[in-house]
């Protein structure tokens, strides 16, 4: 699968000139609220027709300005997942669910209906209608509708926008789910680092209508450089790691990655299973030498790669644990406390607390 666009667009003080590929699995259209996601992924899907450029799918094009070539949305073949599900108020979930049965050629059978029911969890809610659903009841319902009618790419437009906490948690895992069940490519649009990190291999970074980075996720987040742009508060490095073993009395898994061990709290992984941990700039401190007598439970033998400067009297080190990207935002008197350099052998301490569930989802 190769989805290839590039676009340009005009509106009011706005403008778009924006170019980038994707292959297979998810990947994330990235950037703040404003940077012209929404309209990139309304092109895509054939709601929108931009004044210039082209967009090709599979090697089928499916838009090109210069030649007049126009696919409308329904025979694109792509499924479209809203903010807020748009789902019929008058018809039950599972007549939601069906509703693509009217217009596709190739209708759902009953086994596809069972599967995707039992892998969103819908099975007692068949029945209800849309007014009866939570917000994350209903984001499910809208998702298992666009599976159904059998997409060649899912086009999900920040579907976890107006949930709250936990319901985001809930469907972040269903699409974990559906991102290892299914071979369905995702483009998924957000501007929350924590999403990104769980869901996408691949990200595309926008901001004022351009495409500043594209790449694979830890790549891309991992880039201090980007950070004004992916956020600094939410900045760090992104690491692969294997869940090795869980400590029950403790409530605490232990994970090894190239740089060695961590310990996260509260992880619902069995032993064996890959996941991505976000391990935030401002959630990293450092010292010369291994510490005893703290409670800091992760202690990551790194080397110094890189000092930038950042936002007022701070600085972000950048640090090579064994190939794996960690970043420490520190005060730049503490930079020049410890004497800090590139080379330098430092240790990388990280509170078990600070990497909770919305920091670790499933690779």
């Amino acid at each position: 699968m190769m989805l290839q666009v590039a676009l340009e667009h005009t509106q009011g003080g706005f403008h778009l000139d924006a170019a980038f590929g994707m292959e297979g699995g998810v990947t994330a259209l990235f950037g703040r609220s404003g940077s012209g996601k929404t309209t990139l992924v309304n092109a895509i899907a054939g709601l929108l027709r931009l004044q210039r450029g082209h967009i090709r799918f599979d090697g089928e094009i499916l838009f090109d300005a210069e030649r007049g070539i126009y696919v409308p949305p329904q025979a694109r073949r792509f499924g479209y997942v809203f903010q807020e599900g748009r789902l019929f108020p008058h018809l039950t979930v599972k007549h939601n669910l069906l509703f693509s049965n009217i217009f596709s050629a190739t209708k759902a059978t009953s086994a596809e209906l069972d599967r995707i029911v039992a892998l969103l969890g819908l099975e007692s809610l068949l029945a209800r209608r849309p007014g009866a659903l939570s917000g994350g009841e209903k984001q499910r319902v809208a998702i298992g509708r666009a599976l159904l009618a059998k997409p060649r790419l899912l086009l999900l437009d920040e579907p976890l926008a107006a949930l709250d906490t936990q319901r985001k948690s809930e469907i972040l895992r269903y699409l974990e789910l559906l991102r290892d069940e299914f071979a369905v490519p995702m483009l998924y649009v957000s501007h929350a680092v924590e999403e990104v990190v769980r869901l996408a291999g691949h990200v595309v970074l926008l901001s004022d209508g351009r495409v500043e980075a594209s790449g694979p996720t830890a790549e891309i987040m991992s880039d201090a450089a980007l950070h004004p742009l992916t956020g600094r508060d939410e900045g760090g490095g992104v690491i692969t790691a294997k869940v090795a073993a869980h400590d029950l009395q403790y409530g605490l898994a232990e994970l090894h990655f190239a740089g060695g061990s961590l310990y996260v709290a509260e992880l619902d992984a069995l032993p064996g299973e890959s996941v991505r941990v976000r391990i935030r700039a401002r959630d990293v401190a450092l010292a010369l030498e291994r510490p005893s007598g703290t409670t800091f439970r992760n202690m990551v033998s790194c080397r110094v790669a890189a000092i930038a400067e950042s936002a007022g009297s701070m600085a972000e080190v950048t640090l090579d644990a064994n190939g794996a990207t960690l970043i420490a935002r520190i005060t730049r008197h503490s930079r020049d406390e410890l004497g800090l350099r590139p080379g330098m052998s430092v240790y990388a301490l990280i509170k078990a607390i600070a990497l909770d569930r919305q920091a670790v989802g499933y690779a």
